[in-house]
């Protein structure tokens, strides 16, 4: 599937004393494609509950206000057993300006801990999936660009990508 779109109109407070959209409005747009991006194909799926764990934005250009909103565009990817992290690109107009991402967490809030993520959720999921075509890596890779021992030059890279555990749960199913 497509990423999904989401708009997002900058508010005239949203602006710091620079002129630009200040750092934290971002987390607002965030949570609203984020929000708006479920609600897209709401069926309950997740009304068991979900908690972020971790949010991560890369500011690449300064975002001035105007009334024209921002254009979001958001996948999911990393579906593991109690976790998921949903990705976002941020655009201000063609410009892109930020990206981020945010790991959420299947939850239960009667037992206060952490749930796996049910069938229905995986399906919920598997619609936002953004995946490169078979055999093209993230990064564009493809198997042409691996070295002899069958990696490719960004594999040496440290990752620094969220931690596999959430609160406890095993994430290896």
């Amino acid at each position: 599937m497509a990423r999904f779109i989401a708009r997002c109109a900058m508010r005239w407070s949203d602006m710091d004393a620079y002129g630009h959209v200040n750092n934290t409005a971002y987390l607002a747009y965030l949570e609203q494609a984020r929000v708006s991006m479920f609600f897209d194909r709401y069926d309950s799926s997740f009304a068991g509950g979900t908690v972020v764990k971790h949010h991560e934005i890369t500011y690449l250009r300064p975002v001035v206000y105007h009334p024209e909103p921002l254009r979001l565009e958001l996948w999911v990817d990393q579906v593991r057993a109690a976790s998921f992290r949903v990705l976002y690109d941020v655009y201000d107009g063609d410009m892109l300006a930020a990206k981020a991402s945010t790991t959420l967490v299947t939850f239960d809030f009667a037992t206060d801990r952490p749930r796996r993520i049910t069938h229905d959720e995986r399906v919920v999921l598997a619609a936002y999936d953004d995946a490169p075509p078979d055999g093209v890596t993230p990064d564009g890779a493809t198997p042409d660009d691996a070295t002899p021992d069958g990696t490719t030059p960004d594999d040496a890279t440290p990752d620094d990508s969220t931690p596999d555990d959430a609160g406890g749960v095993d994430e290896t199913a």
